[in-house]
């Protein structure tokens, strides 16, 4: 398919699914997110004392995946795996389990740390009990594209199974890479999104070290605070989110309910630092401008930002010099979520979370609230929404679901109304 007529194919939203620190589906999690509710809390793990980690809080899953999978799953899947078939499997339903040719269904699920469970345990294996006591599925498990791989099977995908791995940007970059297949003419359906279980103490040493972690152990709820002068970092997160998209012409020719059109997607890379964002947010505001270009949009348009909002001193500062960069008056018609002040940062599954986020804002008209944030920067020159939903305007609208990552990794992408 020529670049000219791959940009012709409207790809759109037919399905969502997701497990949360806040839900176990996505009407649960949605129902919280607008409520306000925080999913973290002191974790009540026995390594948290065993390695005297200095952070002993996050947001964990809300619902246990033992409540939902079956005891063979449990045992032959990493948690990482888990969260993306029980999203997957939710999303799947949400769009109607469509039938589709096989060679003509994809998945693209994106991890930022992948199977660390199985791989630390095996290991501890190895060196306790020898070769013969490892699990002979430890490396099925472990491996990165396992999440990718079992949604594949599950569904009988064979159009192609994809596993994204840019650190925080992994999930939101799958999406769009999904889409892309979906442009290409390679698929008529995708499974997309991205799956994190990195509430591990390899995970909280490591970033704690960097000084990485708000450390506010005496008040976990309302550790995440995006934006808030007083915030000292970011609160871990796991679960995962993933959204079925479909071209529109197949879309409707079955009768799919849509939720929105996934319109344009935006890349770059700051090359500027392993960890920190470029302060000025150049590679980040470039990314935001080719998503709204590629979607036919001008910055006016875009009247909802779920802001990639970590929670850290640098990061929101450079995001918000980003998003000024890259839209200059018209942010001032922008409303700003920082939805991790409620889950936390999933990591990997965060853009894909976020985005089904986004979706459902402009589904329902809805920006979801930023919980926690009762002194807001100076250096953040945004329109937050803060303690309640806001509205968002009638008619044609569309939103911007920001993700970024270690290693520089930039992803935007444009959801507009239908």
């Amino acid at each position: 398919m020529s670049g000219e007529s791959a940009r012709d194919v409207k790809v759109v939203v037919t399905g969502l699914g997701a497990t949360t620190p806040v839900g176990g589906d996505v009407p649960s999690t949605w129902e919280a997110i607008l409520s306000g509710t925080s999913g973290v809390r002191t974790l009540p793990y026995d390594w948290v004392a065993k390695y005297e980690l200095p952070v002993n809080f996050g947001a964990p899953l809300h619902t246990p995946t033992d409540d939902v999978l079956t005891r063979v799953e449990m045992r032959r899947l990493d948690p990482n795996a888990q969260y993306a078939l029980i999203s997957a499997r939710e999303a799947w339903q949400d769009a109607g389990a469509p039938e589709v040719d096989p060679v003509r269904l994809g998945v693209a699920i994106g991890s930022g740390i992948g199977g660390i469970w199985t791989l630390v345990d095996q290991w501890e294996n190895l060196r306790e009990k020898g070769p013969r006591r490892v699990f002979p599925l430890a490396v099925p498990m472990l491996m990165p594209n396992a999440a990718s791989g079992n949604v594949s099977l599950e569904l009988g995908a064979r159009a192609g199974a994809h596993t994204i791995v840019s650190a925080c940007a992994s999930g939101a970059e799958s999406m769009g890479f999904a889409a892309e297949m979906i442009r290409s003419g390679r698929a008529d359906i995708v499974v997309a999104g991205g799956s994190e279980a990195a509430i591990h103490p390899l995970c909280y040493g490591g970033f704690s070290v960097m000084q990485a972690l708000s450390k506010r152990n005496d008040d976990p709820e309302r550790a995440s605070r995006p934006y808030d002068i007083d915030r000292d970092g970011f609160v871990m997160g796991e679960g995962a989110g993933v959204m079925v998209l479909e071209s529109e012409e197949h879309a409707k020719a079955r009768g799919a309910r849509i939720y929105a059109e996934f319109a344009g997607l935006g890349m770059s890379s700051d090359a500027h630092h392993i960890a920190a964002p470029e302060p000025e947010g150049a590679g980040a505001s470039r990314a935001m401008i080719e998503a709204v270009e590629r979607a036919g949009l001008s910055p006016t348009d875009i009247v909802h930002v779920n802001a990639h909002a970590t929670s850290t001193p640098v990061g929101d500062t450079a995001e918000s010099n980003a998003i000024r960069r890259a839209f200059g008056s018209a942010a001032d018609g922008m409303v700003v979520s920082g939805t991790k002040s409620m889950t936390g940062h999933l990591l990997g599954a965060a853009g894909a979370l976020e985005g089904v986020f986004t979706v459902l804002a402009v589904h329902h008209r809805l920006a979801p609230p930023t919980i926690n944030l009762d002194n807001l920067d100076p250096a953040v020159d945004l329109d937050v929404v803060r303690d309640a939903p806001r509205s968002l305007p009638d008619g044609d609208i569309a939103a911007l679901n920001n993700s970024f990552g270690f290693g520089g990794h930039n992803v935007a992408f444009a959801i507009k109304s239908v």
